[in-house]
């Protein structure tokens, strides 16, 4: 793994709102719909992503595919957005770096409020 494996990594306040523009827009045919940004991103941008957003120097290694998944893993994924697209949904995405800055802003935000309240904080090492 050299970390430019691609997925379509998209935030969930985007989902949220997309299923709130079907919900709302009735006359959307009912069906089963691509939730995705369109733009597939690498496990690396989301790496180098997130120790941006932890304001600390990167420290990133890999780990090879286990040899039981490497011929069936899916090494790209992008969602075909055209149907959401005619369904109305034309709204731009927060991008992968904004979701993190947010995700790691309200993580810093409840690990503040959890000290405050002296709420036992597990962590992973």
């Amino acid at each position: 793994m050299d970390g430019h494996q691609s997925r379509d990594f998209i935030y969930v306040k985007d989902v949220l709102d997309m299923i709130l523009h079907l919900m709302d827009n009735q006359q959307v045919e009912s069906g089963i719909y691509n939730f995705g940004t369109g733009k597939a991103r690498t496990f690396l941008d989301l790496a180098k992503s997130t120790f941006a957003a932890l304001d600390t120097t990167e420290s990133i290694s890999y780990i090879d595919t286990p040899e039981d998944i490497r011929d069936s893993y899916q090494y790209f994924t992008e969602a075909n957005m055209e149907k959401m697209s005619k369904a109305g949904y034309n709204k731009p995405f927060i991008t992968l770096e904004d979701g993190v800055d947010d995700c790691v802003l309200i993580f810093k935000e409840r690990t503040i409020l959890l000290r405050l309240a002296r709420i036992p904080i597990i962590t992973l090492r």
